[in-house]
């Protein structure tokens, strides 16, 4: 049977769905990194990377509200580290690459202090461009 409007359409609206999870918290848009799951009978909160696909009772959260994750009083958070994804560099990490890159920055000073005569103070130098040597081969 028709209606006045014309055939019967779906009563939900055909909307087009975005192949990216979003993240799960109210109001937030932003895509999903990683899954929270709640383990009730050992009052647990497991966060680990995103899952293959969605779960009706899994959380998936976008990588600020991951990161500031806090479970109820008496409860314990458990982090699941994703060994596909790279390590964040540490602090440490971070200052051994910023003294490497001023000591490359700085190569006549160096040369200065390891003997006081640029090339004379190693043998097998036999040029330098930036922080980078041509060095002599041990044959010659």
């Amino acid at each position: 049977m028709e209606s006045r409007r014309g055939p019967l359409k779906s009563a939900v609206p055909s909307i087009v769905v975005s192949p990216v999870r979003r993240c799960s918290r109210t109001a937030c848009g932003r895509p999903a990194v990683a899954t929270l799951t709640y383990v009730y009978a050992d009052s647990t909160a497991v966060l680990g990377p995103l899952a293959t696909y969605a779960e009706p009772h899994c959380y998936d959260l976008c990588a600020e509200h991951s990161e500031r994750l806090t479970a109820p009083r008496g409860w314990e958070v458990v982090r699941l580290l994703d060994g596909s994804a790279p390590a964040r560099p540490s602090g440490d990490d971070l200052e051994a690459l910023a003294n490497a890159v001023r000591e490359a920055a700085r190569p006549q000073e160096r040369a200065a202090e390891a003997g006081g005569g640029g090339r004379a103070a190693d043998p097998m130098e036999v040029a330098r461009r930036g922080h980078l040597r041509v060095l002599r081969s041990p044959d010659n």
